[in-house]
């Protein structure tokens, strides 16, 4: 038995992004991206301690 290939989707922005954007533009967007994300986390662990 053969497999069947996954279906064909629509090419999305972050998949047009990923594919087309220079190694320069990557990494500045994953920087930002990063820095977001750790300060969310902060805050969370923040808002945690002072729920104890």
């Amino acid at each position: 038995m053969l497999k069947k290939s996954p279906p064909v989707v629509e090419s999305t922005p972050f998949s047009d992004f990923i594919r087309n954007a220079s190694s320069a533009e990557r990494k500045r967007v994953y920087g930002r991206v990063l820095k977001k994300a750790s300060e969310r986390q902060n805050r969370l662990v923040e808002e945690a301690a002072k729920a104890d």
